[in-house]
């Protein structure tokens, strides 16, 4: 039956067209797929899932080069999450994403969400949630509108994950002026499944019902993806309707009925319904299952009267599912819903006959030929070149940048970058955040990756979320290999193996040569990364369009790492605790100021080549890492990079709160390099360890080829932050550095701006 237009539905005009986000190629190409024109109803499930953020167009070539499989890979790219095996019968299902738009118009229903849809991801695979974190870029907290946005985005993340009850165990956040008109907010969630509980969002077996779970579905965040598929712009502002409303308990319910439903076996697939809402939900899983399916929207539960198919199609209204159940079990499946207070409606069922139809009641309103809604999205790979610009501002040579006079004081020079608040601690953040609920966190935000231990085992899981959008504008290929290598470093300095990878893709326009340049060097640095360290990508997020009036976004690639420490013994946290033991180097200092914190924030200066990055002795530094915890000869394990060693050595003195300790360190067989590269350049490859025992630790990465340096001792707590280069010392008190470093953002956001190096009052030594 051929679909009619509708009473009241608008004539498809090129405006019309236009304002759906499809070009009139696009749209001709549908009228070829259906063989006449679309209705309107018809023109809205297009414009959704033939948008950038369902459909990937303008990435899916690019996304294909990205090493996916392992042996112990289950599940990689193209379900709700990645799945990979990690021993006796379990599994681990984890993913990240983005809802940086929502959040740039509403910050805290756009931030809670974004934690709502990745959480439903998870445990939409079988896993059970055990940990959220977080990756966050916004504009200079000198501006009111971005310390609005900060709070919001925060409040939002902390409330949705605490009242869940998942841990938001850790995360990272970056501020830059490149973020001023557009905030990036990704979420990632972990989860924790058997094997045997593995399941898939694969429509299959004619005859089986559809139903649809949870909450009742509102006009509330219609055309979301749409909106996620276009840049930014100050009538953004009057779209507010369009970001979604969370009900995080409402989601808890969904969760535990969700695992109950999947462990009954009475269903055979499950899905959220995200972006594009019952759309995106219904075509992907038909389309997955290469099986045809039928939906009534008459039977679709609502909470306001008078939505038209359009509406129920697109709608994105929060803590929603679609079920495919066994046929004949429709009443165990309402009841276990029942039993924790959610609905279930019978709204269509799988057919033979290979096609996507929505029904209004015994009108046709939408069809579309078997799967090639989904198969038949264009793809694009539009040209690509560097902007002149950028390629200018890298070959800056920045090291030849007069010093400013300031910075005959080297202690002057460490508290600029240390009340940087893209340095300075985040604990005003993640004091918002429950990290302890379900008790099985290990180590919490604040260290180099949350440890979270799997219950009922011995082994743990390291977790971490990386990136610098700054390294990538400048050179994309360059910080995309350093956002994996370094989260890689992260999470063995724990103690964890890095297993496997998901990313989050945050750039602007891809139609514009020097966007789709980024996009495309960022991919082939993260492939590359990602081969040499053995950790394949098990999926993620495309975020495009990041774009405000006044610029894009810096291209901002967000890596989330999952690492295994196989026994709790082995836990390894980052900051000193052992007065006495030696302090060793492992990795070498270099000349490198490209791109640094130190030029950002002393000089207001973004330019030179971002810090090499040696793929071959990132690996051989992670192992020698992992080789030394497991030898018992590791105290303390920290990663010097954003901010250089001098930061780094500051926060092994003083992260640990309330237990702080001094340290002796000697870093005068490397006066050669400039004092300025010495201290706060970012070379990569680079671990801070304390030990008991410094030859040994020594043997060990000489093994694995890895240069190592004594550098120091540490000392008690009653003593100084003490660094000598040559016949100049450095000297700072610990008290000193905990106000400056801890106290930096409060001081923003509870007084004014002004307070951003004004925390400490008293002297420094």
């Amino acid at each position: 039956m051929t679909p009619l237009p509708r009473p009241g539905d608008p004539t498809i005009t090129p405006a019309l067209i236009a304002e759906h986000g499809l070009t009139i190629e696009e749209y001709q190409r549908v009228e070829q797929m259906l063989g006449r024109a679309p209705t309107f109803t018809e023109l809205g499930v297009v414009s959704a899932l033939w948008s950038e953020h369902c459909s990937y167009k303008h990435s899916r070539p690019l996304l294909r080069r990205l090493p996916t499989k392992a042996p112990y890979v289950l599940q990689g790219p193209g379900e709700n999450a990645g799945v990979i095996a990690i021993g006796d019968g379990l599994a681990v299902a984890f993913k990240i994403e983005s809802h940086n738009h929502p959040s740039a118009v509403e910050p805290y229903q756009g931030a809670a969400t974004g934690v709502g849809g990745i959480l439903r991801d998870v445990f939409t695979m079988g896993a059970r949630p055990i940990a959220l974190l977080n990756s966050l870029r916004f504009g200079s907290l000198d501006s009111p509108r971005v310390r609005y946005l900060f709070a919001g985005v925060v409040k939002g993340i902390g409330d949705y994950g605490n009242c869940v009850g998942v841990p938001t165990v850790g995360g990272e956040v970056a501020f830059d002026e490149a973020y001023e008109g557009n905030p990036l907010v990704n979420a990632m969630c972990v989860g924790v499944l058997h094997e045997k509980d593995l399941i898939r969002a694969v429509a299959q077996g004619v005859g089986n019902p559809i139903i649809a779970v949870g909450a009742r579905t509102g006009r509330d965040g219609i055309h979301g993806a749409s909106f996620a598929s276009a840049d930014l712009s100050e009538e953004n502002e009057a779209k507010r309707p369009q970001v979604q409303v969370g009900d995080p308990f409402t989601e808890k319910l969904l969760l535990e009925a969700s695992l109950e439903l999947i462990h009954s076996g009475a269903i055979v697939a499950i899905q959220d319904m995200g972006a594009a809402g019952l759309t995106s939900s219904s075509a992907e899983m038909a389309a997955r299952g290469d099986v045809g399916i039928t939906i009534d929207v008459t039977k679709v539960p609502l909470r306001e009267r008078g939505m038209t198919p359009y509406e129920i199609l697109l709608s994105e209204s929060q803590e929603r599912m679609l079920v495919v159940a066994r046929k004949g079990r429709e009443r165990e499946v309402a009841a276990i819903l029942e039993k924790w207070d959610l609905t279930a409606s019978v709204i269509g069922e799988v057919i033979a006959e290979p096609v996507y139809r929505v029904t209004e009641g015994d009108r046709v309103v939408a069809e579309f030929p078997g799967t090639k809604l989904i198969t038949d999205c264009p793809t694009y790979t539009p040209d690509a070149r560097e902007d002149p610009t950028i390629t200018a501002l890298r070959a800056r040579d920045v090291g030849s940048i007069p010093e400013r006079r300031e910075e005959a004081d080297p202690l002057w020079t460490l508290e600029q970058v240390i009340t940087s608040p893209t340095i300075a601690s985040k604990m005003w953040v993640y004091r918002q955040y429950d990290h302890t609920v379900r008790t099985n966190t290990v180590i919490g935000p604040g260290g180099d990756a949350a440890v979270v231990r799997i219950r009922d085992t011995r082994r743990a899981l390291a977790l971490k979320t990386d990136g610098n959008g700054r390294y990538c504008y400048l050179d994309a290929r360059i910080g995309a290999r350093i956002a994996v290598a370094e989260a890689a470093r992260n999470v063995a300095c724990t103690g964890a193996r890095p297993l496997a990878i998901t990313n989050n893709l945050n750039f602007g326009n891809p139609r514009r040569p020097e966007v789709y340049f980024q996009l495309r060097e960022a991919t082939a640095g993260m492939a590359e990364a990602c081969e040499q360290l053995g950790t394949p990508v098990t999926g993620g997020n495309v975020s495009l369009y990041n774009e405000s009036p006044a610029s894009a976004v810096y291209p901002t690639p967000v890596i989330g790492m999952v690492g295994l420490i196989d026994d709790l013994d082995s836990i390894t946290r980052s900051h000193f605790s052992t007065e006495g033991d030696t302090i060793v180097l492992l990795g070498t200092p270099t000349a490198e100021l490209g791109g640094s914190e130190y030029l950002a924030r002393v000089h207001h200066l973004v330019a030179g080549a971002p810090p090499n990055c040696d793929l071959k002795g990132e690996r051989d530094l992670i192992e020698a890492v992992l080789a030394s915890i497991e030898a018992g000869v590791v105290r303390s394990a920290h990663d010097s990079s954003d901010g250089g060693l001098a930061v780094a050595l500051a926060e092994c003195c003083i992260i640990d709160r309330g237990r702080p300790l001094g340290a002796r360190i000697d870093l005068s067989s490397f006066a050669a390099l400039p004092m300025r590269a010495l201290l706060f350049g970012e070379a990569q490859a680079r671990i801070i360890i304390s030990t008991p025992d410094p030859t040994a630790l020594r043997e060990v990465a000489t093994r694995h080829g890895v240069t190592s340096t004594t550098i120091g001792t540490v000392a008690s707590a009653d003593d100084p932050l003490e660094i000598r280069v040559g016949d100049r010392t450095l000297t700072a008190s610990l008290p000193w550095l905990d106000r400056l470093y801890f106290e930096t953002i409060p001081d923003i956001m509870t007084k004014s701006a002004a307070a951003v190096v004004t925390a400490a009052t008293e002297s420094p030594v």
